[in-house]
């Protein structure tokens, strides 16, 4: 964890529910205009959350379905549909939308959301490209096929072994030992990145440009990212977030760790060049009229890595660039992930910018609550200043009524997002609006869901659980048959 100090445990911040015309006239609860033509009727919002409810195949499900359905229910200003893949490669149950064949799907997902939110929330898909990154490798199965024997390692063999016939050694003669071999002769031999493919599994970085396919990425994105618009617009999303943020491709453009050399990396005016060319293509195609935002990290919490200065100028030059919103994040790297366990792939929430991202009720002096605001206030004066109004949402442990409104108050943000607290209640937007705030379901930050996220389970939340019959027929099961699949439902008393 990324703790300053001393771990405290925080109980959750006092809850002051407002009486529905309180509500009504609030910040909070007002209209926003988003780009040219949009106009959000609240400034409640709900970022990205990954469920694992898509086939294997990228395919909106059922389950897909009713999941973005009960967020509906809730009647959010904005709902932002799960990172979403823009290439036609298999990725598990995540969803794509990198060919025609998954329009269907996504366009019934949008009539879903826009039957179960009675035509109040607008609705955008964020789409994201990731590079390799494979399942921590049993060390037979690392020695025997995935190393790749090189006359550098052999060099490396006959000086740790002093004995010049290494450098001349079959493959099979270096794989048996390494296998055989102790920890130290692992460390003094392999490179770091052999290294860490034996001990966190294989991936590949945006820098490694002696790989073809990486060399390319710079020709090859902005098209599929273009794509991937015109699919969403033409399924009647109303508007696209690019992400830029976290363990992925676009993020790590604009990371200091960039070392490119092609003129896409190396200097902030090179690393934010890819980054503002997917931008153009992707406006170019859906069109000027489209809502197109962006997500992007205001620190990435790693060593050597991007901070809030960059982030600022960064934001300048998106907004200058005439994105329609900035969504602020924080952290999620790969870089200080935990080990994983053998057969299971590096998590980038697990390490100090895992937990900057996600931070819980355990925590330092400073709490969890609202950690990542002051990011998103410094870029959003930032813009200010340069003459944008482009709107900047916010997010990360947001818990209560007061603490949206006073950010907007404060003017640090224009749209407050909240996750772990709608994944908790779904209807809490609503509830509060209605004048029923006393009746959320409140969030309690202890991160299980994001438990069950780094395992690739369906995610659901263990609050929904404190009471309800397994055998009771209207009730949808995980995948596990110990879990409600969804939140309980919820209708307001004078509708009962």
């Amino acid at each position: 964890m990324s703790l300053s100090g001393p771990r405290v445990r925080h109980p959750l911040p006092p809850a002051h529910w407002p009486t529905r015309q309180a509500a009504a006239g609030s910040r909070w609860f007002s209209p926003i205009r988003i780009g040219r033509s949009l106009t959000a009727l609240e400034r409640t919002w709900v970022p990205a959350m990954v469920p694992w409810r898509a086939t294997d195949d990228g395919l909106v499900t059922p389950e897909v379905l009713d999941w973005y359905a009960r967020f509906a229910d809730g009647q959010p200003g904005v709902l932002v549909v799960e990172a979403t893949g823009i290439r036609d490669i298999a990725s598990g149950p995540l969803l794509r939308i990198g060919d025609d064949r998954f329009v269907p799907g996504l366009r019934a997902l949008v009539d879903t959301v826009r039957e179960h939110s009675r035509g109040r929330t607008r609705l955008f898909i964020q789409i994201l490209d990731f590079v390799t990154v494979r399942r921590r490798p049993e060390p037979e199965r690392f020695f025997g096929r995935y190393l790749e024997v090189t006359d550098a390692l052999r060099g490396q063999l006959a000086l740790w072994l002093d004995d010049p016939r290494w450098r001349e050694a079959p493959d099979q003669s270096v794989r048996a030992f390494l296998l055989a071999a102790d920890r130290v002769t692992h460390e003094t031999v392999l490179n770091d990145r052999e290294l860490e493919a034996l001990d966190y599994g294989y991936r590949e970085r945006i820098w490694d440009t002696q790989l073809p396919h990486i060399q390319e990425l710079p020709r090859v994105l902005p098209g599929l990212f273009a794509d991937a618009a015109r699919r969403a617009r033409e399924a009647g999303f109303d508007g696209v977030e690019l992400h830029y943020a976290h363990a992925y491709t676009m993020a790590s453009f604009l990371s200091r760790l960039n070392t490119r050399r092609d003129g896409y990396g190396g200097s902030r005016e090179n690393r934010v060049r890819l980054p503002l060319e997917v931008l153009a293509a992707v406006r170019a195609r859906a069109g000027e009229d489209y809502v197109v935002g962006i997500r992007y990290l205001g620190d990435e919490v790693i060593e050597g890595g991007s901070d809030l200065d960059d982030a600022v100028w960064f934001g300048v030059r998106f907004a200058g660039a005439g994105v329609d919103y900035l969504s602020v994040s924080k952290g999620g790297r790969f870089e200080d992930a935990k080990q994983p366990k053998i057969g299971e792939a590096v998590y980038p929430y697990t390490g100090p910018s895992g937990y900057e991202c996600m931070p819980t009720v355990l925590s330092d002096a400073g709490g969890p609550f609202g950690r990542n605001v002051p990011l998103a206030a410094a870029i959003r004066r930032a813009i200010r200043d340069a003459g944008w109004q482009t709107p900047v949402v916010t997010s990360g442990g947001i818990a209560t009524f007061d603490q949206a409104e006073a950010i907007l108050e404060r003017g640090e943000a224009d749209c407050v997002a909240a996750a772990r607290q709608t994944l908790a209640d779904p209807d809490w937007f609503r509830k509060i609006r209605l004048g029923y705030g006393d009746r959320v379901r409140r969030c309690e930050f202890t991160n299980y869901c994001e438990g069950l996220d780094q395992r690739h389970k369906q995610v659901t939340c263990k609050l929904w659980d404190r009471a309800f019959d397994p055998a009771d027929p209207a009730v949808s099961l995980a995948s596990d048959g110990r879990r409600r699949l969804s939140a309980p439902p919820w209708s307001p008393p004078d509708e009962g």
